[in-house]
């Protein structure tokens, strides 16, 4: 009779036991990953073989490393209350603080004035002029919410999108706090093309941050958390607009209003729809359609 031993190694098509590599002459298992290690340990999860190295504490016994980078790729990302990967820290309102900075030292450099700024060529060619928007000069309903008058506005604008936008940035995620920003500055210069002088300039952040104000507005809303405080500012900031005569109540207006209309799409739209990011593209992309309407309705009234 012919005993039964161990597959020769150099069989066709002989695997080694799915647990792990096999012993060698029948001593003790080796780690799966490193076969020159002997081991005792076994990952409670795969039941592979494993030395101390490529094991880590869990809440049940000791999972290996093949096991925890699996668990890491399949197990579902933390979502914020827009539906969006949570981001940590804020990223995009620093670097808007320093764009709107860096293009203010230009203005300065340019016009060698510190409160003249609006001298230099490059405020000139990007203030929001809605008679020169009207004559192809498109590119001043974007370049205008990074242009400032003076130290003063500046300051007022930056510090208002620090305390204001890193907290809309950190709740609503990146991608989405860029569309609110956008579509907030974009609503601005709608207003000041359909309400404001045709030969008037316009300049500064304010629309964009009116419209961080409004999207506070609607977060703290559905959070169901008290919104008074930030709606006292609100009204604070929209009585200096209608009292001092160089301020744009109409830009800050627009992004006031298209602010919060971008928040509540992100924040109601699509709730629990497998298709809820869609929903919120979509409205987006609507309401970003509607300020070139009305810009373009601005144009025509001219």
């Amino acid at each position: 009779m012919y005993g039964q031993g161990p597959p020769w190694q150099g069989a066709p098509g002989s695997q080694p036991p799915q647990g792990g590599s096999p012993p060698a002459h029948g001593g003790p298992p080796v780690c799966a990953r490193h076969p020159d290690r002997p081991t005792g340990l076994r990952c409670t999860r795969c039941d592979r073989p494993a030395c101390p190295e490529c094991l880590q504490p869990a809440s049940v016994g000791q999972h290996c490393v093949d096991c925890l980078a699996q668990s890491s790729r399949t197990a579902p990302r933390a979502r914020n209350i827009a539906g969006a990967s949570r981001t940590g820290k804020s990223v995009l309102v620093p670097g808007l603080i320093i764009a709107n900075v860096a293009i203010f030292a230009l203005t300065v450099a340019m016009a060698g004035s510190l409160n003249a700024n609006y001298d230099s060529w490059l405020f000139r060619a990007g203030a929001l002029v809605p008679a020169a928007v009207g004559q192809g000069e498109i590119w001043r309903i974007v370049t205008s919410g990074f242009l400032h008058i003076g130290p003063l506005h500046l300051a007022f604008n930056m510090f208002a999108l620090w305390i204001i936008g890193r907290e809309v940035e950190t709740v609503l995620g990146r991608s989405r706090f860029v569309a609110v920003y956008g579509v907030s500055l974009l609503g601005g210069s709608a207003a000041v093309m359909l309400l404001s002088n045709p030969l008037g300039f316009t300049a500064g952040a304010s629309g964009a941050v009116f419209g961080l104000m409004g999207a506070l507005v609607v977060l703290l809303r559905r959070l169901k958390m008290p919104a008074g405080q930030v709606l006292t500012l609100i009204a604070i900031n929209v009585g200096i607009s209608l009292v001092i005569p160089a301020v744009s109540w109409q830009g800050h207006f627009g992004g006031l209003v298209f602010g919060a209309a971008v928040t509540a799409a992100l924040l109601y739209l699509g709730v629990g729809s497998p298709n809820r990011r869609r929903v919120q593209v979509a409205a987006v992309a609507a309401l970003t359609l509607l300020t070139f309407v009305l810009i373009g309705l601005g144009i025509a009234l001219i």
